[in-house]
C-alpha cells in the first residue's frame, strides 16, 4: 500500500451526547436517500418526524448513559488497525461528528492521494453506502480536493465475514444448548418501496442469512429454528417483513437468540432496540430466556477482515 493512502470508516454516527441528538435526527431526515421525495415535502415531513420523536429518542439515549456507544467502540477498533496498518485511519460519521470534513481536511493537507472508503455497513444500500459515499465525494467538490476514491465493495457473504459473525453468534450463546433456541437474525427495516425502486439491500440481508445458515450447517451446529427478522421500523408505510416485534409478541418457542446481521458496531439500535425495548416484549410474554449477541466492534476476526480488504486494494 502506498503511503499516500488514508482509510476511512464510513458510518451513520451515534450522538456522542444528549444535545446531539436531535442534531442526528435533523441530518438523518434531511437525507434524500432516506426520505426520498422533493426537497419541500421532506422538509416538512422531517419536521414533523422530528417533533413526534425527539424527546422520546432523547429519552431512550438517556438509559444508554447520554450517548450513542458506537463512537467509542469504532475509536477502540482503530485502535487496533493502527497496530497492523501503515496508514492514517479515521472515523467519519453521516449525521453527526466526527463529519467527514475533519479527516478530508487533513488528508489534503498531508497530500493523500488516495481515500479507502470501508463501509461499516455489511450490506450495500443507497440509504447507507451511498450516502456515505456521495457525502465524501460532495464534501471533497467543496474542498476543492480530487483524490482517488476507492470503495470497499460489501462482504455480507465473504466467509471471513461469516466466521466472524458466526464466532459472536456462539460467544453469546456459550454454555447452552442451541438446539433449545431460535436464532433471529436481525436486520435493519427499509421501507418496500425504497427496495421496489431497485435497492439491493434486501436481497444481500437474505444472502447473509443464508451463508450463515450454511456456515452453522456445515460445523453440525443445530438451532431450533433460524429466522430473518427487520427491526427498526418507523411510520405507517410499508416496510420488509417479518418485523422482529411481530415475531416476539407471537412466539413459536420461547428461547430466543438474538444477532445483529446488519449492524458491525453496536449502536442505539442494537443496545437499546433489541437489548432492552425488545427484551421487555420478550419479559412480558415470559420468554424462558432472551439473548441479543453483539455486534463485530473491535473483535481481532473483523479486524482482520478489514486488513484483508484494505491490503488487496
Amino acid at each position: 500500500m502506498s503511503s499516500k493512502q488514508a482509510l476511512l470508516l464510513l458510518n451513520m454516527g451515534g450522538p456522542n451526547n444528549i444535545e446531539e441528538v436531535e442534531l442526528f435526527l435533523r441530518n438523518m431526515f434531511a437525507d434524500k436517500n432516506i426520505l426520498t421525495m422533493n426537497p419541500y415535502t421532506r422538509k416538512l415531513v422531517s419536521a414533523i418526524i422530528i417533533n413526534k420523536r425527539l424527546e422520546e429518542v432523547k429519552e431512550n439515549y438517556a438509559l444508554l448513559g447520554g450517548k450513542s456507544p458506537l463512537p467509542e467502540l469504532t475509536n477502540k477498533l482503530i485502535s487496533k488497525l493502527e497496530q497492523r496498518l501503515e496508514l492514517p485511519i479515521y472515523p467519519v460519521m453521516r449525521y453527526v461528528p466526527p463529519f467527514a470534513d475533519v479527516a478530508l481536511e487533513k488528508c489534503q493537507a498531508d497530500g493523500i492521494e488516495e481515500l479507502i472508503l470501508f463501509p461499516m455497513y455489511p450490506q450495500y444500500s443507497t440509504t447507507t453506502t451511498l450516502s456515505s459515499v456521495e457525502d465524501i465525494e460532495q464534501r471533497c467538490s467543496v474542498l476543492g480536493y480530487s483524490p482517488k476514491i476507492t470503495v470497499i465493495d460489501p462482504y455480507y457473504d465473504d466467509y471471513d465475514y461469516i466466521a466472524a459473525s458466526c464466532e459472536k453468534i456462539m460467544e453469546a450463546i456459550k454454555g447452552k444448548d442451541t438446539q433449545e433456541y431460535d436464532l433471529l437474525l436481525s436486520a435493519h427495516g427499509l421501507p418496500v418501496s425504497i427496495i421496489q425502486a431497485g435497492d439491493p439491500y434486501q436481497n444481500q440481508v437474505e444472502g447473509n442469512a443464508s451463508a450463515i445458515k450454511m456456515y452453522l450447517h456445515e460445523r453440525g451446529i443445530t438451532f431450533h429454528d433460524i429466522k430473518l427478522v427487520y427491526q427498526s421500523k418507523v411510520g405507517n408505510a410499508d416496510w420488509l417483513e417479518p418485523n422482529l416485534a411481530d415475531v416476539l409478541r407471537n412466539p413459536t418457542h420461547r428461547k430466543v437468540l438474538i444477532f445483529p446481521i446488519a449492524f458491525t458496531i453496536d449502536n442505539s439500535e442494537t443496545v437499546f432496540e433489541l437489548d432492552i425495548e425488545h427484551r421487555e416484549i420478550a419479559q412480558k410474554i415470559k420468554y424462558d430466556d432472551y439473548i441479543v449477541a453483539s455486534c463485530m466492534n473491535d473483535s481481532d476476526r473483523f479486524v482482520d477482515l478489514i486488513i484483508k480488504r484494505v491490503k488487496v486494494v
